[in-house]
């Protein structure tokens, strides 16, 4: 402990040295804090647009093999949920700790009016569930429980077809078996949409969609999970299959597509080795029954993943080359200050101080000082992420990447603890030749020393 008070009694003895070795250290740390928070930010919001986009981290779709009509006809992939508690079930048997999860049912199609069409992409989903609300920008209107065939749509769409609020379009698109069919739809809501993914994106009462699609009664064709921790997505949907593997021994109308296996056969991306295994265009993949489709959102773009990977590599590299920059100038002061003391470390062991002590002091003031630099650093980065992020952005290039139209930051705390680590060894480093050298100063020499 005395090391320690000796050491920061000497950061206070030349304060205008140490501000400006303190103030490069700050700075260093709130370059690499400032970016490595706006990328992470800015692909976590591609992520969650994404993610928003196929339905959760964890998708489950029901997938029935229909035969061909005609001899020589082709087989066609139905893809239908018939009992809408079943996956609910095997989720809450695996006791997987998920944020919530929603039925819905998918539909491409194109909405017509005025003799104008635009393709959309429409959800059906239970309209009064609260994370989907949450996540709802109304430009004009809302959600209408008590319009049939209420339909919600981007303010990109309804600007490019001239639509409002109570306007009436016939909706083109085709039943879960194939057939074209039509429908007209009422305008309800306009949402603003921060990116293309959302200006194609509607939605609908999934009870409306299905009866559109003529899905079964109770249906649906996607069960998505949001869980609380993202990066377990793999192993929830690895407990899901198993669950529903072991369901089939009972009952072999219920089957699974095999993770395993399209890890095998496509190792670079697993959704692809799934699809592979429900092509219908292979006669050996035929089923009777249900076929479940397990996936995650990084089966289908495991590129989120590389690219998370790459920006944490790229601000750590960057945060080293700073830090090995700013070393340079400790090692050089404290040199200087090795100097400065000769006749004071001579004093200090002549009265019985050891050489490892006389090491410590200078490796824990050096060791302080980067920390108090890193600190600032820290805090200076946190009020200008608050700031940037309080700042509308309206550029639409960007909008893919914003959080409701600002820039969001996200700062790993475990980042951050490797980066103070990577610090303090190298600042521990960069003093090691000077704490070494007054450590092993004879006293009578270091008395004699004329500064």
């Amino acid at each position: 402990m005395k090391t320690v008070s000796l050491a920061l009694r000497n950061l206070t003895r030349n304060k205008r040295r140490n501000a400006i070795l303190a103030i490069a250290i700050a700075f260093g740390f709130f370059v690499v804090t400032a970016i490595d928070g706006l990328t992470t930010g800015m692909v976590s919001n591609l992520e969650q647009q994404i993610t928003q986009l196929v339905g959760g981290n964890v998708v489950a779709q029901g997938l029935e093999w229909l035969a061909p009509e005609d001899e020589g006809g082709k087989a066609k992939l139905v893809n239908i949920v018939r009992d809408r508690d079943y996956i609910k079930n095997v989720v809450d048997r695996c006791k997987i700790n998920y944020e919530y999860y929603s039925c819905f049912t998918r539909s491409g199609g194109q909405i017509i009016f005025a003799g104008r069409k635009s393709v959309i992409q429409l959800y059906g989903r239970d309209l009064t569930e609260k994370q989907l609300l949450d996540s709802f920008q109304f430009v004009s209107g809302g959600v209408n429980h008590a319009v049939k065939n209420g339909l919600i749509i981007s303010d990109k769409t309804a600007e490019a077809m001239s639509l409002e609020v109570g306007d009436v379009v016939i909706y083109s698109t085709s039943t879960v078996y194939g057939q074209n069919t039509f429908a007209d739809m009422t305008i309800t809501g306009i949402l603003k949409s921060n990116s293309f993914v959302n200006t194609v994106q509607a939605y609908a009462d999934i009870e409306d969609v299905n009866e559109i699609v003529e899905m079964p009664e109770g249906g649906y064709s996607m069960f998505s999970i949001y869980l609380r921790d993202k990066n377990k997505q793999t192993k929830a949907a690895n407990m899901i299959e198993a669950a529903i593997r072991e369901d089939h021994e009972k009952d072999p109308a219920i089957n699974v597509t095999s993770r395993m296996e399209a890890m095998r056969t496509n190792p670079s991306n697993i959704g692809k080795g799934i699809e592979k295994q429900i092509d219908v265009r292979k006669a050996e993949n035929e089923w009777t029954g249900v076929k479940y489709a397990v996936e995650t959102l990084y089966d289908e773009i495991p590129q989120i993943k590389t690219v998370l990977n790459v920006v944490h590599i790229i601000t750590t590299v960057i945060l080293i080359v700073i830090l090995l920059i700013v070393m340079v100038g400790v090692s050089n002061t404290y040199r200087m200050v090795l100097y400065e003391r000769i006749r004071e470390i001579g004093t200090m062991r002549a009265l019985g101080m050891g050489g490892n002590d006389t090491r410590r002091i200078f490796t824990n003031e050096a060791v302080i000082l980067c920390v108090i630099g890193a600190l600032a650093g820290l805090v200076f980065a946190a009020l200008v992420m608050l700031i940037v992020h309080l700042i509308p952005i309206t550029n639409e290039s960007l909008t893919f990447f914003l959080q409701k139209g600002h820039f969001s930051f996200r700062v790993s705390v475990g980042s951050i603890i490797i980066q103070y680590i990577i610090l303090i060894i190298l600042t521990t480093l960069a003093v090691r030749g000077s704490a070494k050298k007054a450590a092993r100063m004879s006293p009578a020499e270091a008395l004699r020393s004329v500064k």
